[in-house]
């Protein structure tokens, strides 16, 4: 009995053995000595199999084969390997020997576990476009500058604190994507990749630009989006060729003064800047679009006429709109702008009967146009007046990098389930105007959320589950049927705005509003509060608070018409000592 155990224990261990080497399907490797390419991405794979690597120097299992072929098999005339995709893998590790594939054009590496390169990397003197997203990299080798044919570069969702000093070599890179790092500068050399178009480096630590990015003369855009920048150099007017800028969320006091000639958008919401100085609005020649949504600004200035070119414009007051007959798209939230009510701001015919001017009933595309110059898709459905989204257009989505979802404007009655297949990169949802009358749990899936839009619904409660979204920094709840300010947000911690107004919400507890240390605006505006706590005037972090069409006497409309601040501090003056 006991030989019998032994011999079954010694066979499980050869078998174990036997498969401990992963394998790629005969057929794929096959295929991929006619075309070129090889595909394995998602296919469970911890390391790059053998084979896969010498591919282009094993000899055929055909060749040892006493068989004839047709011309379509002559194993002799294959072709070197020159796009290899592993991404969505488990890879921890990537050996030397991919040196053995000089020809790669192509290598796909992201969202595996890869914590190092080897400096092997420098030896594919070929590639073109290299991706190593979504990974666990702290460092890259420094061989990897001296790839001259490499065109693209994606190193996003990594944990590189710095960029090697060499990376000015790369003179042919056209792209380069490093945000959601830990980067805190960027290396000298910087300035001389001089092809540069595309250079997204949001989501870091940088607390300043170099001088020498002025002489990347051919950026059409720059993302620096939340980072610690409190200023931005002058220099950046000698970009050329920029015209998208991406300042948001940073500390910046000052609308920078870039005077760059072909500047269409400039994007500078989430910042302190507290008001808007003729010099720097002179500059903007050619700007079509400007956000400065929640900042500190109070008054804008007459000179803002002189902007003849803008189309969407995000933040201005209406005693110098009807002078710009372009105008089609307003956001006003988040700034104590004086002027026009909120509740008018809330829809957007309300909007186009205050201004007596035309609007598109498409304004709301101005909030996602961030997304459309990322390196993310949008996926629209809107206005289509729809109860169902088809499930075509989610299998047409099927494998992308959904990162904004616009459902608005259709008559769905509940959250399309099959949003939760794009958890992974979904950062913004619409479903503005429509017909819930609840919120399914399964949103509070996408934990990758930044933005939710949900205004014109018949919703009056949210899931609990919603304080999982640990990134959530939007919610717009306008027009709905609360008739208590949801719980759930109290627990939300990372929200920094929160629109509930044309709501019937009857109180709001200050102690635990509190906690939400990041709110800067909270808009409670037409809503059934009877009474305002005191205690609310310690929401120190507030910059916009909005409560105007309530119920209450006190604090009176003249103190609630005189801005955020004198309201704030009659309420703290009101509280018992």
């Amino acid at each position: 009995m006991s030989r019998f155990k032994g011999g079954c224990k010694d066979s499980l261990a050869g078998f174990k053995v036997q498969t401990a080497e992963p394998t790629v399907p005969y057929g794929l490797l096959k295929a991929a000595r006619k075309s070129g390419q090889l595909n394995l991405s998602g296919r469970g794979l911890k390391e790059v199999p053998q084979n896969v690597y010498r591919l282009n120097i094993d000899t055929p299992e055909e060749a040892q084969q006493n068989v004839s072929f047709g011309a379509a098999d002559r194993w002799w005339e294959q072709t070197d390997l020159t796009k290899l995709l592993l991404s969505s893998n488990q890879i921890t590790l990537l050996s030397d020997d991919i040196s053995l594939l000089p020809g790669l054009t192509t290598l796909d590496l992201h969202d595996n576990q890869l914590s190092s390169l080897p400096s092997a990397l420098g030896e594919l003197q070929n590639l073109q476009q290299l991706r190593l997203s979504h990974n666990q990299l702290d460092s890259l080798p420094v061989e990897m500058c001296t790839l001259k044919n490499l065109r693209s570069l994606t190193l996003q969702q990594n944990l590189l604190e710095n960029l090697p000093e060499d990376l000015g070599q790369l003179a042919n890179l056209t792209e380069l994507d490093a945000s959601s790092n830990q980067l805190k500068s960027l290396p000298s050399s910087f300035g001389c990749l001089v092809s540069l178009q595309k250079v997204n480096l949001c989501h870091n630590q940088l607390s300043g630009l170099p001088d020498s990015l002025a002489r990347l003369t051919n950026v059409k855009l720059l993302d620096c989006s939340d980072n610690q920048l409190t200023e931005i150099p002058e220099s950046l007017s000698e970009m050329l060729a920029l015209e998208q800028l991406y300042l948001r969320h940073n500390k910046l006091r000052f609308l920078p003064k870039l005077p760059a000639p072909a500047l269409k958008e400039l994007y500078v919401g989430n910042n302190q800047i507290e008001q808007l100085q003729t010099e720097q609005l002179s500059c903007l020649t050619a700007i079509s679009l400007l956000e400065l949504r929640n900042n500190k600004i109070k008054i804008v200035p007459e000179e803002i006429t002189l902007l003849s070119t803008l189309t969407p414009f995000s933040m201005m007051t209406h005693s110098s709109l009807s002078l710009l007959p372009n105008l089609n798209v307003l956001l006003l939230e988040g700034n104590p702008l004086r002027g026009i009510r909120r509740d008018i701001l809330s829809v957007d015919n309300g909007i186009a009967k205050f201004l007596s001017i035309p609007m598109p009933n498409n304004y709301w595309l101005l909030q996602y146009i961030y997304a459309k110059y990322s390196n993310v898709n949008v996926f629209v459905t809107s206005d289509k007046q729809a109860g169902s989204i088809p499930e075509e257009l989610f299998d047409g989505a099927a494998g992308q990098s959904i990162a904004t979802v616009n459902f608005s404007k259709n008559q769905l009655t509940s959250v399309p389930p099959r949003l939760v297949e794009f958890q992974s990169s979904l950062s913004e949802v619409n479903l503005g105007f429509n017909r819930l009358i609840s919120c399914s749990p399964d949103i509070c899936k996408l934990l990758q959320l930044t933005h939710i839009d949900l205004r014109n619904n018949q919703l009056s409660d949210l899931p609990s589950e919603m304080q999982n979204l640990t990134k959530l920094r939007s919610i717009i709840l306008v027009y709905n049927r609360f008739k208590s300010f949801p719980d759930v947000l109290y627990e939300t911690l990372s929200l920094e705005t929160i629109l509930l107004a044309n709501n019937q919400v009857c109180e709001v507890d200050p102690s635990r509003l509190m906690k939400l240390t990041h709110l800067s605006t909270l808009d409670l505006a037409n809503n059934d509060l009877l009474n305002i706590p005191p205690e609310l005037g310690l929401c120190t972090s507030l910059r916009c608070l909005s409560l105007e069409g309530n119920p209450f006497r006190t604090p009176r409309a003249a103190i609630v018409a005189k801005g955020t601040d004198a309201l704030m501090e009659y309420l703290r003056s009101r509280i018992p000592t």
